[in-house]
């Protein structure tokens, strides 16, 4: 039987709560491809040998391997695990690699196994091994005066952050919108957190990586075995190789060094809203230059009013009517809630002046360029012109955008749920689009048509950064139902089909997703990726490291490909 995934209580109780509804109770039994039973029987045996039998997981123990919000009406198939292996240390994983790669049975490897919305702990190829990192969970160190960490895969936002607290070092770690996801899974799926280190990918220096024949590689300044800058910065010697290991198949990622940001002098939590829909192109132009000439030095947010809502009611308690809420309710709750139609949240850290003068230009910029919006900031500081701690900012303004980890946004999705025994779900849309004011606010018509069409209503928000916009087209529904189930696929079908049009890609993608996005990079018959699965080639000959991810496949698997 499986053991708890989470020392915090809180962190448990939703990953039980996640997982304790399934669409499909059974898990039916799978060998994973081209392996028989009595190999498959074989390798579990030498693995459990290896590993210990707490560390193998078969049969019922696999419903914590599956995807909790499947969509079976999607076309794609189940994704479910032949087993489930847990490794403590490297020398474990080194022993599992050896005999996955004697019986050429592929695993699926992940860190904590929680991003869900696109596919969660689940195999791309049904069958796989679940490669479960999360009893690798330590921290390595921490270094205050450079601002860094080293963390195994395991460790989750809430670790870091717990570790940070208790021995009161003056760092506060980025921590993505939920805290129970791992630091290095949330930065190698390039992931997004809201503090100044918040584009968690371009803050890590120096990873150690396992390859597919259990050999061991250090990147950037960590592969010298005594170098002081092994985690402050990411410059290599020759060929950066770090990028390789993001969104990929090619190794699996054992210890991360990621940067940290300092404690602040001074947070100034800060919000403009703008009360129609078309200001969205206002807010892209003016805050987007902005960014780009330094005044607003880091990434921020910006969100829909009708997804804003989901955080405080159901839709069923928004409205009352047939299919999506109209907007003139929509300009109703705007009053109730206080907001705008687009809502922008950022936060300024650093010294008490700096930090003034950045929102005085901002003040000044706004007034003359968006005189319909409203400019608000809530200003804190620390005692006696010391610094600022974490904890004496009120929830309202800090959590998250301080670097307190929290599971503060998922009840939003339970947001359609209008029965006793719905069960709330979600995916999502999300490409990569220029920040440009017209483009946005065209893309935003579009998506917000393709949704209503369908009886849902537009829920969105999207990172600004300095040139282009991850734009999250968030689509909640109950798993229960089927026309939900179908609603929601129909819609995602049409953002892609239309976002494709426009040379738009999703910066991560869902397992049933993932060839279809891989597909859009057509140049030269698809140069990029012959490159990559070149190297999949060489460094994986077996094909046995999670095949099919991000439309990375090994050649004898390649018949699992899905460009539907």
């Amino acid at each position: 039987m499986a053991l708890p995934r989470y020392a915090d209580p809180v962190y448990q109780t939703a990953h039980d709560d996640a997982f304790s509804k399934p669409l499909f109770a059974k898990i039916e039994a799978v060998l994973p491809p081209d392996v028989s039973s009595e190999d498959f029987a074989q390798a579990i045996k030498q693995i459990t040998e290896a590993l210990g039998k707490d560390a193998v997981f078969t049969g019922d123990d696999l419903k914590d391997y599956v995807d909790p919000y499947e969509i079976p009406e999607s076309g794609h198939g189940r994704n479910v695990p032949s087993a489930a292996v847990c490794p403590d240390s490297v020398p474990q994983l080194q022993a599992l690699l050896k005999i996955v790669n004697q019986y050429k049975i592929p695993v699926w490897t992940f860190s904590r196994g929680k991003n869900f919305g696109y596919g969660g702990p689940a195999p791309r190829v049904s069958g796989c091994i679940a490669l479960d990192l999360h009893r690798m969970n330590k921290v390595l160190e921490l270094n205050e005066k450079f601002a860094y960490a080293v963390v195994e895969p395991g460790v989750t936002f809430g670790d870091l952050y717990e570790h940070c607290a208790k021995n009161k070092y003056k760092v506060w770690p980025s921590t993505a919108s939920l805290g129970w996801g791992s630091v290095i899974g949330n930065a190698l799926d390039r992931g997004l957190g809201f503090l100044p280190t918040g584009v968690h990918h371009e803050n890590i220096a120096g990873m150690e990586v396992v390859l597919a024949n259990g050999d061991v590689v250090r990147t950037g300044q960590f592969a010298m075995s005594n170098s002081p800058s092994a985690h402050v910065t990411n410059l290599a010697f020759g060929p950066t190789i770090d990028g390789l290991f993001l969104q990929s198949n090619l190794g699996i990622v054992t210890k991360m060094g990621v940067h940290l940001t300092k404690q602040p002098q001074s947070y100034m939590a800060c919000s403009f809203d703008v009360p129609e829909f078309e200001d969205i192109k206002t807010i892209v132009d003016v805050f987007g230059e902005l960014r780009r000439n330094g005044t607003i030095p880091y990434m921020f947010y910006v969100f829909y009013i009708a997804e804003w809502a989901t955080m405080f009611g159901k839709h069923s308690e928004w409205w009352a009517g047939e299919g999506p809420i109209p907007d003139w309710r929509l300009k109703e709750m705007q009053k109730e809630l206080d907001t705008g139609a687009w809502t922008v949240k950022f936060g300024l850290y650093g010294p008490t002046q700096i930090v003034k003068a950045q929102f005085d230009e901002v003040q000044r910029v706004t007034s003359e360029k968006a005189p319909t919006g409203r400019l608000q900031q809530s200003l804190f500081t620390g005692e006696n012109g010391g610094l600022l701690e974490a904890t004496a900012v009120s929830d309202v303004y800090g959590g998250v955008r301080v670097g307190i980890p929290s599971m503060w946004n998922i009840p939003m999705v339970n947001y359609y749920n209008n029965r006793e025994d719905s069960v709330g779900a979600h995916t999502a849309y999300s490409p990569i689009v220029p920040l440009e004011g017209e483009t946005i606010l065209e893309w935003a018509q579009t998506a917000k048509a393709i949704c209503e069409a369908e009886g849902f209503d537009y829920l969105c928000d999207f990172f600004m950064h300095e040139r282009y916009a991850i734009f999250v087209t968030m689509l909640l529904f109950d798993k229960t139902s089927k026309e939900q189930r179908t609603g929601i696929d129909k819609i995602f079908k049409r953002l892609f089909e239309e976002g494709s049009k426009r040379g738009f890609a999703k910066y991560r993608a869902h397992l049933g997703h993932m060839d279809m996005n891989a597909e859009l990079f057509d140049f030269n018959d698809h140069a990029y990726r012959r490159f990559v699965e070149t190297l999949k080639a060489s460094l994986d000959p077996n094909g046995i490291l999670s095949p099919g991810k991000m439309g990375i496949w090994p050649e004898r698997l390649k018949r699992f490909r899905n460009l539907e």
